[in-house]
């Protein structure tokens, strides 16, 4: 490691706002200098990784084959995920610094604070010598270079760019889909809902005729967990406008950027949701139930209607449950929001001031923009002989393909062996470079076959790069203004009042900002869009 110049002060209180619980990182390796090791080259990264993968990063077989590679050898300061944020601001912080931060985990806040302040280095010019892969990349998608140039004109981090889909056929497209009892409907004779009312009535069914058989009124005829994320139950929305979404930011397809929880057909949702809560069709932990609360529940079978990405993580992948369509509202209304999501992450690898080999680390983070090394880099590799593999390798098609999992979780295969950081995969990858997953297959078909025909929205929010005023702005806002939306959400689902308190309602959020966050969000987009 090196001394430079030690953070501004006021960075330095941003940095340390960020907490995490104590932990201890592995160094790897000597400390010291970037320099050499029997010929090699050294560098000194700091990373983030799962517990339950090796504690040395370069145990892991895709790191091993790298560094055979490219002659490059790195040591590793790598901290848990739950103390590296925190680990990694104290770093930072105190001038010490490695050459780069790998699978970073920066904010656009962060980049240009640390761009700014001379921490982290531009890019560009190292992409533009050293970088043919990444170049690439970005000639075949260019999109993703305006996505990752700064509002200044630089570029001070290494991407993550997942394709799985595109437009409205993205994977991201829809985030909570809706799982409905299928064999409850089956055994009450029930037809599949298809509109507010429908729902409602069969919701009644599940909690008042046993559809279990038990003898036991212990049926939840709907659970949900109630912040925004894939277990809420904002894909209802739909049925009465606009709809929902995460981070509450909605494109019309005149261009227009709404802010959903200041519209009627939130308003009306709201009703809806408050008349199931009336007549006790709700599960009444839903307002503080976490993930594992709710995942006890579905392994028990007790959901008539549940909310997540994939039904195998809480259900199970049977027949129990399939996908509920989107439903007519009161007016006929069936619409399907658009999340703003896209398998994208701008702050996954920065470069330090403290690098004196540049060259050498870009030729090395060049190497994971291969296609089929992006592919390993993302979920894992092929034949180890310690740890599960994900793929087998085709020699003869020089290409990937997805192993079957028997029955081991996806996510810990993947975070036992994959390596994440920058990476790029895109669409046309698939089939030449690698096989689909098969659970990300079947979401897709069930996206395409269900939702995509009933989603209005010819637009949605871009992931814009703002200046750090606009995001200075923006955070100041959302911080009281989003925390405010969902306790009133909260409230008026249990004691409906949301018609007598609407007007109330929409001055605090004018209070809270709301006109300047549309006007930052609705000039991000324009500019978006040139």
């Amino acid at each position: 490691m090196k001394n430079v110049k030690t953070v501004s002060v006021s960075v330095l209180a941003s940095l340390l706002l960020l907490s995490g619980c104590s932990g201890s990182g592995t160094s790897t390796g000597e400390g010291g200098a970037s320099g050499a090791n029997n010929g090699k080259v050294t560098l000194n990264f700091l990373t983030q990784s799962s517990a339950l993968a090796p504690a040395d990063p370069n145990e892991k077989l895709i790191n091993k084959r790298l560094e055979e590679k490219t002659g490059v050898h790195i040591n590793w300061k790598n901290y848990t995920n739950d103390v590296f944020i925190e680990k990694r601001n104290l770093a930072i912080a105190s001038g010490d610094l490695p050459d780069a931060v790998f699978d970073a985990g920066y904010t656009d806040y962060d980049l240009l604070k640390l761009g700014k302040d001379g921490v982290i280095i531009p890019l560009e010019d190292l992409i533009e010598k050293y970088m043919p892969n990444l170049k690439k990349v970005l000639q075949e998608a260019p999109e993703y270079k305006s996505l990752i140039t700064a509002p200044d004109g630089h570029i001070y981090s290494f991407p993550w760019i997942e394709e799985l889909g595109t437009g409205k056929e993205a994977i991201q497209a829809v985030d909570d889909l809706p799982w409905i009892n299928v064999e409850w409907l089956k055994k009450l004779g029930l037809k599949m809902p298809t509109t507010t009312e429908e729902l409602k009535q069969v919701l009644i069914a599940f909690k008042t005729k046993d559809p279990n058989g038990n003898g036991k009124a212990d049926e939840i005829p709907l659970s949900f967990i109630d912040k925004p994320g894939g277990e809420d139950l904002a894909f209802l929305y739909g049925s009465f406008g606009l709809g929902e979404n995460g981070d509450h930011a909605v494109v019309t397809n005149e261009g227009k950027v709404v802010f959903t929880p200041a519209e009627n057909g939130y308003k009306e949702a709201v009703k809806y949701i408050h008349d199931l809560y009336q007549n006790g069709l709700i599960d009444i932990e839903s307002s503080q139930q976490d993930w594992n609360t709710y995942l006890a529940k579905g392994k028990d079978n007790r959901y008539g209607l549940y909310f997540t990405w994939d039904k195998s993580n809480i259900t199970g992948m049977n027949d129990k449950y399939d996908v509920m369509p989107p439903l007519a509202g009161p007016d006929g209304h069936v619409n399907v929001a658009r999340t703003n999501g896209m398998g994208f992450d701008r702050g996954k690898m920065v470069i330090t001031s403290a690098n004196k080999q540049l060259e050498a680390t870009a030729k090395w983070v060049d190497q994971l923009y291969d296609p089929l090394q992006s592919v390993q880099d993302n979920w894992g590799t092929y034949g180890d002989t310690k740890q599960q593999n994900i793929f087998e390798f085709d020699k003869s098609k020089n290409m990937l393909k997805h192993l079957p999992l028997k029955g081991s979780a996806p996510v810990e295969v993947r975070q036992k062996t994959s390596i994440g950081g920058p990476l790029a995969i895109l669409d046309e990858y698939y089939g030449k470079v690698t096989t689909k997953p098969d659970d990300a297959a079947w979401r897709l078909d069930i996206l395409k076959k269900v939702m995509v025909p009933h989603m209005q929205a010819e637009n949605n929010m871009p992931k814009v790069f703002h200046s750090l005023d606009e995001l200075d702005r923006l955070t100041t806002i959302e911080t009281d203004m989003f925390a405010y939306v969902l306790r009133k959400r909260t409230e008026w689902y249990q004691n409906g009042k949301v018609e007598e308190e609407w007007p109330e309602y929409l001055k605090e959020l004018d209070r809270l900002g709301l006109k300047e966050w549309l006007q930052i969000k609705q000039s991000g987009y324009d500019r978006s869009k040139k």
